[in-house]
């Protein structure tokens, strides 16, 4: 337990160094991650039953060879494509936004280091680093955030393509 609130003590320290934007940045990279998770959880528990049921539909169809036929298994293949692919644009926005609101930050750092020459003069060294801080930290925060989604994110985008190939392959054309 006592681990635990120096661990929130360390955060709440983090942020008030590196600013309000944190929170934001903080926040997308939260709803990045809960969006990841649901996709992975999707491929993993609730494809493979739709998967097989579109497969079984197929395989217990008489007719595999017309043009309706083929019309069908096309349609089944891009509803099970649409379900696949469904969230993974936002996930890849979420990911090219995490480094934006960290330069978000960096502007606002830089505003109050500004600030703090124009009340105080160039003379208080204390309080620019404190404004410098607040321009550096979300900036890294962003960058880390963004890679840490960009590496799961096209991990998850490869794992879909070779869902959605498997799944054709499982179709034959006849």
């Amino acid at each position: 337990m006592l681990y635990l609130i120096e661990l929130w003590e360390s955060v709440r320290d983090f942020i008030a160094t590196g600013g309000d934007v944190l929170y934001v940045v903080a926040a997308a990279l939260f709803f990045m991650w809960v969006l990841m998770i649901e996709r992975y959880w999707y491929l993993t528990s609730v494809f493979p039953k739709i998967r097989k049921k579109i497969v079984d539909d197929w395989d217990a169809r008489k007719d595999t060879t017309s043009w309706y036929a083929h019309r069908i298994r096309d349609a089944w293949i891009s509803e099970a494509s649409v379900g696949l692919s469904a969230r993974m644009l936002l996930i890849k926005t979420l990911v090219a936004m995490c480094p934006l609101i960290g330069l978000l930050g960096t502007v606002t750092g830089m505003i109050s280091v500004f600030e703090t020459m124009a009340t105080q003069g160039t003379g208080n060294a204390r309080l620019m680093a404190a404004g410098i801080s607040m321009a550096t930290i979300p900036t890294m925060a962003g960058m880390v955030a963004a890679l840490s989604g960009v590496f799961f994110s096209s991990r998850l985008e490869a794992k879909v393509k070779i869902a959605k190939e498997k799944l054709v392959d499982s179709l034959p054309h006849h």
